[in-house]
């Protein structure tokens, strides 16, 4: 085995993991928790985040019609920052209620937005004004489910909204452990440790990489819910040089991330 220390609040802790060629999966060893985006690194830093009480909300919105908006105006091609910023602006300017109108949220939309320093357009206002007009008119008379899985299948029908972006929006507004949002940040880091296959893509098989996400936070006994956020918090900040060359690490790259860490391994 291995174990793991962490100073929490002053106070030491450990976590005791399997030893490195033990299997998490069938075929995914755990190996070594200070080894970049091995099971048991991620293993170590869920641990680390629940100690401290951090990545527990994930909620964006107050409302489910303000949770819809604030994951529709992020995803694909649009930087964090700047999807938040747009879902601020409409939500401030009071266009998240009711029916607004398409012109409304263009216009909102077109607006250039502070951005590093400088400004920035929010790429392609009119087809995500669209989008967001129709899925707020949707959810107007909205019989919300109580099933987790049936609400991102109720979502995933709204206009601009895939199996992606509709997990997103249950497991932010549900705190679910039950959907896993399958982007380009966790397809990578799932493919490094061989969960997915290079041939499987979100497109095509997101229920089957999503199913191989669930089983893997329930190997890490982690929630699938913090697991998915920190995953992508972290893949999205290391440089993809260091992706690539995981294994061979520097001290430095790896206190990027870790809190505080020492080796002992049994």
């Amino acid at each position: 085995m291995q174990t793991m220390f962490a100073t929490i609040g002053g106070e030491l802790r450990h976590l005791t993991l399997p030893s490195p060629d033990e299997h998490a999966l069938p075929g995914i060893r755990w190996g070594m928790f200070d080894e970049l985006l091995t099971p048991a690194f991620w293993r170590g830093q869920a641990w680390q985040h629940e100690l401290l009480g951090t990545s527990n909300r994930l909620r964006l919105g107050r409302t489910l019609p303000e949770e819809v908006a604030a994951c529709l105006l992020g995803g694909y091609g649009m930087t964090a920052d700047l999807g938040l910023q747009a879902y601020a602006r409409l939500r401030d300017r009071g266009l998240l209620c009711g029916k607004p109108s398409v012109n409304a949220l263009e216009r909102s939309l077109s607006e250039p937005f502070a951005f590093r320093g400088g400004t920035r357009h929010y790429r392609f206002p009119r087809q995500k004004a669209q989008y967001l007009a129709g899925s707020l008119e949707h959810l107007i008379d909205f019989d919300e489910p109580n099933d987790d899985l049936a609400l991102r299948d109720q979502l995933a029908q709204l206009p601009g909204i895939g199996p992606k972006t509709a997990s997103w929006i249950v497991r932010n507004h549900r705190a679910s452990n039950r959907v896993a949002i399958i982007d380009v940040h966790i397809l990578r880091a799932g493919r490094h440790i061989g969960l997915f296959l290079a041939e499987q893509n979100p497109q095509r098989h997101y229920r089957v990489l999503e199913g191989a996400f669930l089983r893997f936070a329930s190997a890490l006994e982690t929630g699938a819910g913090m697991l998915d956020s920190l995953m992508w918090d972290y893949m999205r900040r290391l440089p993809n040089g260091s992706k690539q060359r995981a294994r061979g690490h520097s001290d430095d790259q790896l206190d990027l991330f870790a809190i505080d860490k020492t080796r002992r391994v049994h």
